[in-house]
């Protein structure tokens, strides 16, 4: 699973750091800081839906298809949406009740986190937006499948987002998303 992830992530950095823009995204400067949160992201993905994944970008470069400047003219709104699988509602509903509890019980980590709401501004692209972005990229399959692996969590009471956090404060030296969140309100006075 690990080596998957590992091969997704690399794709994903290669489309990502080819994305054609005005300037660059202070992320495409920090590809440890990109690769980093993939993995967080795909540490909650069952194998069948990584797997899946990595097909739609194996077949995306096949076709010389940039997924991630799709993504990135999508979250403008540069293109229409192009996918309208009732399965990427669901799971942006999902993902985003998540996304509220975690704001609601770590205020100060997730003081820096995209805002959460579909009515993009001043603040950068939300969350929704971001996320419906993502997932019109990828395909029925792995709709299907991630489709699946939300809605597991969510039927058992488990937040997802909180278990990305988890393994992501891990992987920056905190103990746990708690001890995370304490040190941030301590950097905010």
């Amino acid at each position: 699973m690990k080596n998957v992830i590992e091969k997704i992530i690399e794709l994903e950095l290669e489309m990502f750091l080819t994305v054609p823009t005005d300037g660059r995204y202070s992320c495409q400067e920090d590809p440890e800081g990109f690769r980093l949160h993939r993995r967080a992201q795909f540490s909650i993905w069952s194998e069948d839906t990584l797997q899946s994944y990595l097909d739609d970008l194996d077949r995306a470069k096949e076709k010389a298809i940039n997924l991630m400047t799709i993504k990135y003219a999508r979250m403008d709104n540069l293109l229409p949406a192009e996918n309208l699988n009732p399965q990427i509602d669901e799971i942006v509903a999902i993902q985003l009740r998540w996304q509220k509890e975690m704001v609601r019980k770590y205020p100060y980590l997730m003081a820096g986190a995209r805002h959460l709401a579909a009515a993009d501004g001043s603040q950068g692209t939300s969350f929704e937006t971001y996320l419906r972005a993502e997932l019109e990229t990828y395909s029925d399959t792995t709709l299907a499948l991630l489709h699946r692996d939300v809605t597991t969590y969510a039927k058992a009471g488990t937040n997802g987002s909180e278990k990305i956090y988890a393994y992501l404060v891990k992987q920056v030296g905190y103990e746990s998303i708690a001890k995370a969140d304490q040190a941030q309100k301590q950097k905010s006075r």
